[in-house]
């Protein structure tokens, strides 16, 4: 792993005071950062982590309880949720500047232990070795998380200023209209260097038949990690199954992502109207289905696959029996 500096300390500043409304600004099709068991449950557009990258919230508004840390590296796509609370202390992160393997590095302000975005794992300081856990969230879009939870509310625009904002190191005033992360997510580069236009970018040849950004949806459990390429699993049909450390996963590719809950042992098939299973229709957006039932989501990672590979290996893509 190789860590490096890339910006000064917070000039990509987190959100500390995070604000909510049912209202959200931005267009339908936005991509959001899902926390469906609050209540009510919250969602965190993409639109805005891109120039904070981390929002220290806290579930239960009225003590501070719950505390959670939603996270996002736009270099490595990933999106995840994890627990605040760690070795009997409530921690909040912030943006370190630095980069392990083009990933995101935060810190904590209580020990200024230093911290890798995709996996949660403290990489320097009081906690080293040590690792924050998962909370289970969901990557939809603006519109699917309004429909599947008319009750939910929105991040507010936090404002300030970001170094996201700025053409050089400097934070500039924040337009949330702009998106200073496009063109590298429909380009071919991946890493620092691509994002930044240099020649020397990084290569992927393996395996050969993801795309470095393909979407995983990582599931880890009992020091057993798996990942679910979107591709794949779309690919063999939509419904993909595994065993993760103890636990029964099934994954579902949905037109809005990849999804992961603890399988029920039901025969699911995909359908025109959700994902068909024990007499009933799923969604497998939310994992509810018709009749009232839902399966439990998961925790897990949402990241693009060369990360994913960064920190697992090739050997921990699932590869569904249909594409063996």
């Amino acid at each position: 792993m190789t860590v490096r500096r890339v910006l000064p300390r917070d000039a990509i500043p987190s959100v500390d005071e995070p604000r909510f409304s049912g209202a959200y600004d931005g267009d339908a099709d936005d991509r959001v950062v899902a926390v469906t068991d609050a209540d009510p449950p919250r969602a965190y557009p993409v639109r805005y982590l891109q120039f904070h990258e981390i929002v220290n919230d806290a579930l239960d508004s009225g003590d501070g309880g719950d505390p959670i840390a939603v996270t996002w590296c736009p270099l490595c796509g990933s999106a995840v949720v994890y627990d605040r609370s760690h070795a009997g202390r409530t921690l909040e992160f912030g943006v370190s500047g630095k980069l392990a393997d083009d990933d995101l590095v935060m810190y904590d302000r209580e020990t200024e232990s230093e911290w890798k975005q995709s996996t949660g794992e403290c990489i320097d300081g009081a906690f080293e070795g040590e690792s924050i856990a998962v909370r289970p969230a969901a990557m939809l879009s603006a519109r699917e998380f309004r429909e599947s939870y008319p009750d939910g509310v929105v991040l507010d625009p936090p404002g300030g200023e970001s170094e996201a904002a700025s053409d050089d190191d400097e934070p500039a005033p924040i337009d949330y209209a702009e998106s200073p992360y496009e063109a590298y997510a429909a380009g071919e580069g991946f890493g620092l260097a691509a994002h930044r236009g240099a020649a020397d970018t990084r290569e992927w040849d393996s395996p050969a038949d993801l795309d470095p950004k393909t979407v995983v949806l990582g599931v880890e459990f009992d020091g057993d990690a798996l990942g679910f390429a979107f591709s794949r699993v779309r690919a063999a049909g939509g419904v993909a199954r595994a065993t993760v450390g103890d636990r029964d996963v099934v994954a579902f590719a949905a037109d809005d992502g990849i999804h992961a809950y603890a399988d029920p042992g039901h025969e699911f098939e995909t359908t025109d109207g959700g994902v068909s299973g024990d007499g009933t229709t799923w969604d497998p957006t939310t994992g509810a289905a018709a009749d009232g039932r839902r399966l439990e989501r998961l925790p897990a990672r949402r990241l693009y696959a060369f990360t994913w590979l960064d920190d697992h290996g090739p050997d921990a893509f699932h590869q569904p029996d249909s594409l063996e």
